[in-house]
């Protein structure tokens, strides 16, 4: 796809540093070049790399090394030219503003992605791997997000649809001989066929929730009535001061949230309204956003306050959570918090051991070792394996409508109905696969995808 004009962007984060590149890409994107360095008509066949001047106008702007790329071996797949200048914003600024005087204009967000897709560098879940590589925080979401990028994921949809193609063609050359009563493929191959298909997808489609959170870390939820020491036990764990600690009940009234990478993986603490009956609209707004915030967590940390609690009201207020919130398939952890207050050994010691339940100081970080540790023996995920894993909720979404129409396919095809309504069901899974790698994609997909990607990528 050959497009009219030529864009430019700053493609390395704002603000000053040591180098700085700026990226042009589209038919002009030489003839700039050359007038930034006073260089007109000539004549680019390969790959050139070479320091020279860059004027603007007749001001000497900076001393850069230039890279012209010529299509089709670019990153977009058209003449392409890189500026690697000097990182002061003022060089950058009179750059761009130079480039876009001769002709250019600044490119929208992933508008170079967005190009390599269209002139087929790459396919459109290689290019939404472009994103996820930039804003991967571990080594499990680099590698997923490498895995995408080198084709992997689009190798598997790929021979899905080769698959659902076969078949399709099959059933309508059997459409063409339907007079002749000439059948072309067995049914019970062609269910088994379609369950093959239905597996993959579904082996796809469940590795979302461990993509999920390697994409977004593992939610854990600190909960609890006021003033245990929610917001301080959160300071403690980001080791920074991110929620504001008071003695004033009600403080925290909406959910603050902030991750922090353990051993390879992402946690993402959730802080939140104390529990507590109360009059104040907006304190229970707050509370209603914790028992939210608490469905969509993995981990509770339930916190008491060891010295003004005793054992028998920490077990009637846990029976009254847990008839409130599901914590079957949660990991539950009783912190009994503020030991540093404590004068003597707690006379309900041994039942709250029973419990599991960690005694800590979130102020003076005493155990917070012990809690992380139980923290992370908790996780049981394998970020390391080599399968396939789905971090997209675009493409979980494409999956999930996939395997509905395929078990519609399957129950048309053991019922005996004609095959030229089956093929109905197949289309459709065909349509749904093709629209997450980009064999099938409109103007408004396309927009929403790119448009998240920053300036310059």
């Amino acid at each position: 796809m050959k497009n009219p004009d030529t864009i430019c962007a700053i493609a390395s984060p704002r603000g000053v540093g040591a180098i700085s590149i700026i990226r042009i890409s589209g038919p002009e994107s030489f003839q700039i070049a050359n007038k930034l360095e006073r260089k007109e008509g000539r004549s680019i066949t390969k790959r050139e790399t070479k320091l020279t001047n860059i004027y603007r106008g007749d001001e000497l702007v900076d001393n850069s090394v230039i890279i012209y790329s010529p299509s089709p071996n670019s990153y977009t797949g058209e003449d392409s030219v890189e500026i690697l200048c000097h990182g002061s914003i003022y060089i950058q600024k009179s750059i761009v503003e130079a480039v876009v005087e001769l002709g250019a204009r600044v490119a929208l967000p992933g508008e170079f992605s967005q190009r390599a897709f269209l002139n087929g560098k790459m396919d459109l879940l290689q290019a939404e791997a472009v994103a996820e590589l930039i804003s991967a925080n571990t080594k499990a979401a680099h590698k997923v997000a490498m895995n995408q990028m080198r084709g992997g994921f689009s190798h598997d949809l790929k021979e899905l649809r080769a698959k659902l193609i076969e078949l399709t063609a099959l059933m309508e050359l059997e459409l063409d001989f339907s007079e002749e009563d000439v059948e072309f493929a067995d049914r019970k191959q062609m269910n088994d066929l379609l369950q093959n298909i239905q597996n993959e997808v579904i082996r796809l489609k469940d590795s979302f929730s461990l993509g999920n959170v390697i994409k977004n870390g593992i939610p854990i939820a600190i909960v609890g009535r006021p003033n245990v020491g929610k917001s301080t036990l959160l300071n403690t764990l980001l080791n920074e001061d991110r929620a504001i600690v008071s003695d004033i009940p009600g403080t925290t009234r909406d959910a603050l949230e902030d991750t922090v990478v353990w051993n390879g993986v992402t946690f993402r603490f959730i802080d939140t309204a104390g529990l507590r009956d109360t009059s104040d609209v907006i304190e229970s707004m707050g509370i209603d956003v914790t028992y939210k915030k608490i469905e969509q967590s993995d981990i509770i940390l339930y916190l008491v306050d060891i010295t003004e609690t005793d054992y028998e009201e920490i077990v009637a207020e846990l029976e009254e959570f847990k008839k409130e919130v599901d914590c079957s398939e949660k990991k539950f952890i009783v912190l009994a918090n503020k030991i540093d207050k404590l004068n003597k050994t707690p006379q309900h010691f041994r039942e709250l051991v029973d419990l599991e339940a960690i005694y800590l100081s979130a102020k003076r970080k005493e155990n917070i070792d012990l809690l992380k540790d139980r923290i992370v023996e908790s996780v049981n995920y394998n970020a390391e394996t080599e399968d396939t894993i789905l971090i997209n909720a675009r493409h979980f979404d494409a999956l999930n409508s996939a395997e509905k129409s395929l078990s519609e396919a399957k129950e048309a095809l053991m019922a005996n109905i004609p095959a030229d309504l089956i093929l109905i069901d197949i289309r459709q899974v065909l349509h749904y696969i093709g629209s997450i790698i980009g064999e099938v994609s409109t103007d408004d997909v396309l927009d929403n995808i790119f448009r998240n990607f920053c300036i310059g990528k």
